[in-house]
């Protein structure tokens, strides 16, 4: 079930890896979706806010577990389609080792610093301590987060996304029998949410290890090749750390934003947090051309062909410009249908409806220059090139930062709600920038490597 994207036209390989990334990374919202409609029907719309007013950590924690771990991936897709079989498994290897010291650093870290950061952020007074408690929960299952994480980009850098959509299905339908439980039998709120969250992601980091160690010799590694490399981690830190900060950069940004949001009340919290949902299921056709891009890259930037490389960034764009028209108009009739998912038939539909269509309707508009972010940063961290697709990150960040701190001093939501566009404006531009720049180097150097042999 692996896939050597250095052969084929682009399109059919481009399509047969992405379909399904875009189904796995469905269900994986799905059953983030499944702890918001279960919180918001059976606990309340202030429970609903309490978890939604921790989204934007949420997105911090995992999107530093993704950035590292698809860092530490990248040295494996480029060995793989370099053929370089033994590179291949003490790279597989040195990932976990610096895996496991990440996970002890984020853990201890927002043991400490979580509760100053609910504070900062302007968490209204009445769903502070549920937020506190569901955070902290999921803050505990970091370790499952980054290891499931980890060995899913290991399945996708020698071309396999299917064996990770087989165990993330399995886990979500699993993580909805464990909300059911958890929340509605034993009456455990918000904590059950979180711990549903949490054993869910433990058994597929589970099941992707199992596989991995019966089935994938190629990312199998020898007794003897269970050791640091320094060559290795200076590579792996190279590629991930630049990815991780990206993804903490761009959620610093979202966290800027929802203390703008946050100031509204906790009506506005829950609706932005409902629409929120709605916008990151839509998002997730993106998301995976994204992690595509990252491994067709990472295999033709080793095996040499910048020229494919490039090819195959046109294809992914066209692909992309048809999926953001087609998934803007969905979010615009599906918003109002979809709220009523969320809340319980007491709550007044008719004050969280203004909310959501304000910030829906406005990120609508904007989908398609997001969806050149991905492909654009992916290729380039593919390639290698961690710096440049990290500024982008810090384009985002200043966009919302100015954006928020205005819609904060002048009180006005619908600038709150345009943090989001205007992130993804500068940092498409960046990006697409940045891209041609990289390109350009990387076809320079190859140039000069030939004409000096």
């Amino acid at each position: 079930m692996q896939l050597d994207m250095t052969k084929g036209r682009p399109l059919p390989v481009i399509l047969k890896f992405t379909i399904p990334l875009i189904i796995g990374n469905v269900f994986q919202q799905l059953y983030n979706m499944v702890d918001t409609i279960i919180v918001g029907r059976y606990v309340g719309a202030d429970a609903l806010a309490a978890v939604g007013s921790t989204g934007t950590i949420m997105f911090l924690l995992t999107g530093f577990s993704q950035g590292i771990t698809a860092g530490f991936s990248i040295l494996i897709s480029q060995r793989y389609g370099a053929k370089d079989e033994n590179g291949v498994k003490r790279a597989v290897a040195n990932g976990i080792f610096l895996s496991i010291f990440f996970t002890l650093l984020l853990t201890f870290s927002c043991l400490f610093l979580m509760k100053l950061l609910l504070t900062v952020m302007n968490t209204p007074e009445n769903i502070f301590d549920d937020a506190y408690s569901y955070i902290m929960i999921i803050t505990a299952g970091i370790v499952a987060n980054i290891f499931y994480n980890l060995l899913s980009a290991y399945l996708r850098a020698v071309g396999n996304s299917k064996v990770p959509l087989f165990f993330l299905v399995f886990s979500a339908c699993l993580n909805v029998i464990l909300d059911l439980f958890f929340i509605i039998r034993l009456h455990m709120g918000v904590s059950g949410a979180a711990w549903a969250t949490n054993l869910a992601q433990a058994i597929s980091a589970l099941l992707c290890a199992i596989y991995i160690w019966c089935k994938i010799p190629d990312l199998k590694p020898q007794r003897n090749q269970w050791k640091l490399s320094r060559i290795d981690t200076k590579n792996q830190l190279a590629a991930g750390i630049p990815m991780a900060l990206q993804f903490a950069i761009t959620s610093s940004g979202t966290m800027i934003m929802q203390s703008a949001i946050n100031l509204f009340g906790s009506t506005a919290v829950a609706a932005f947090t409902a629409t929120g949902k709605l916008q990151s299921l839509l998002m997730q056709g993106m998301i995976a051309m994204g992690q595509t891009m990252a491994t067709y890259s990472g295999q033709n930037f080793g095996y040499g062909d910048i020229k494919r490389i490039k090819a195959g960034v046109k294809t992914a764009l066209w692909i992309a410009l048809i999926y953001a028209v087609a998934v803007a108009a969905l979010m615009c009739s599906l918003l109002k249908p979809s709220l009523h998912l969320f809340f319980s038939g007491d709550v007044d539909m008719a004050t969280m409806l203004p909310w959501a269509q304000t910030y829906a309707y406005m990120c609508s508009m904007f989908f398609i220059p997001l969806s050149t972010i991905f492909i654009f940063r992916n290729t380039m961290q593919g390639c290698g090139y961690g710096f440049l697709p990290m500024m982008g990150g810090v384009a985002e960040l200043f966009a919302r930062l100015v954006v928020s701190v205005a819609a904060m001093k002048i009180l006005n939501f619908r600038l709150a709600c345009f943090g989001d566009p205007a992130a993804w404006i500068a940092a498409a531009v960046f990006t697409g920038v940045s891209y041609l720049f990289v390109m350009r180097n990387i076809e320079r150097k190859r140039n000069g490597n030939i004409a000096a042999s």
